[in-house]
């Protein structure tokens, strides 16, 4: 049984979208074990407790600096036994040093197409720069910011009259969806790092994964997924 350990600072939609994935028993073999936030009010943890998961808080603010914090944090999460440590809105840069200490069991989502528009104001800058797709990244954490292997992405149109709240509500949809299977993909053992490339070997996949919508003239329109592979020899 693999466990999860799953971090966040506000509220937590994709760590929910996450636990409810395994409750409803789409995820084997995997169990959430503990949900920890920097913040004693983040909404998350009362929404986690009442589901009888063990939650934990590890408030930044009582910490001199950022290294005093990850070591105590990498501490309280050992604690725990994870086989993967999931970002789920946790607002920290943290240390090369704690992600080191988790690498290649340590995923995050960014509301981003990686590379571009790494860092924050994802939604607003993909507007001002007037792409047509944006969307959102899962990708492995490294040291270096928003850069680490990307394991799937899911794109969403950016339409004529699209606020940064309007697209970032699509954007966090496709989220909710991609960031549960990227969970379970791990859980089953389905995902190999080779460089800086993912391998995905879940059904159907081969070399990536790509979720994006059906009609790219609708911002209602359904998703659908597309299989990235590469050609055969």
């Amino acid at each position: 049984m693999k466990n999860i350990v799953i971090l966040i600072s506000g509220r937590g939609s994709n760590m929910q979208a996450i636990v409810n994935a395994f409750l409803n028993e789409k995820a084997a073999g995997a169990q959430i074990a503990a949900v920890i936030s920097n913040r004693p009010d983040a909404a998350g943890l009362t929404w986690a407790a009442e589901r009888e998961i063990a939650t934990a808080v590890l408030d930044h603010k009582q910490f001199a600096g950022r290294e005093a914090f990850d070591a105590a944090l990498a501490e309280l999460i050992d604690g725990f036994a994870p086989d993967l440590v999931v970002l789920a809105g946790f607002m920290r840069i943290l240390t090369a040093e704690f992600v080191n200490h988790y690498v290649n069991r340590l995923i995050n989502v960014h509301p981003s197409l990686l590379p571009a528009f790494i860092g924050v104001n994802t939604h607003q800058r993909a507007i001002d720069e007037g792409v047509k797709l944006a969307g959102c990244t899962v990708h492995f954490v490294t040291a270096e910011l928003d850069s680490g292997p990307i394991i799937a992405q899911a794109a969403v149109p950016v339409m004529l009259d699209d606020t940064a709240d309007s697209l970032a509500q699509r954007i966090l949809a496709q989220e909710h969806q991609l960031y549960p299977k990227v969970v379970q993909w791990f859980v089953a053992g389905q995902l190999a790092v080779v460089g800086k490339q993912v391998r995905v070997t879940a059904p159907a996949c081969a070399d990536g994964f790509l979720q994006a919508p059906s009609e790219l003239g609708s911002s209602q329109a359904p998703s659908v997924n597309v299989l990235l592979s590469a050609p055969s020899a």
